[in-house]
């Protein structure tokens, strides 16, 4: 870390302690030349993750998108929110420990309709018609076929 004042390649740290609920680690410095003090700050370097939409166009992560999504998917069922946060964040954790700098909008939807039908199945239908864009009702009474079909076995 370089001195700001004089530009010395070496300082020593006098005080750190955490900031931001621990995300930050606050460091006062002491410059070994000129014995001038400074403050660093040091925090964990997120990986941006992009996805990757329909259209070819690249966007950031939203995750909130995600919560709308499901949370509109449950609306009048008997799922409480902290369930569904709780996907969410599982989905969230997962994607950003595959170390892909970029995902597949597809991609994700899969996986959010994969953990919204553990959830419930009227919120799956209800998330895959508008995923999916089902166009009429053979399309959509084929999905609720290969539910039925899956609870059987």
């Amino acid at each position: 870390m370089n001195c700001p004042f004089c530009s010395y390649a070496d300082s020593r740290v006098i005080d750190s302690r955490p900031t931001d609920e621990g995300y930050v680690i606050r460091r006062r410095r002491e410059c070994n030349s000129c014995n001038k003090r400074f403050t660093t700050y040091e925090k964990i370097e997120e990986i941006p993750l992009l996805i990757i939409k329909k259209s070819g166009n690249r966007e950031p992560f939203d995750r909130n998108k995600i919560l709308k999504g499901i949370v509109r998917s449950c609306e009048k069922r008997p799922v409480a929110l902290s369930d569904i946060e709780k996907i969410v964040d599982d989905i969230e954790k997962n994607l950003y420990n595959s170390m892909k700098k970029e995902i597949a909008a597809e991609c994700i939807g899969e996986i959010v309709m994969e953990r919204i039908k553990e959830l419930d199945e009227v919120a799956y239908v209800r998330f895959a018609s508008v995923y999916r864009e089902f166009k009429d009702i053979n399309t959509f009474m084929s999905e609720l076929s290969k539910i039925l079909s899956e609870k059987k076995l």
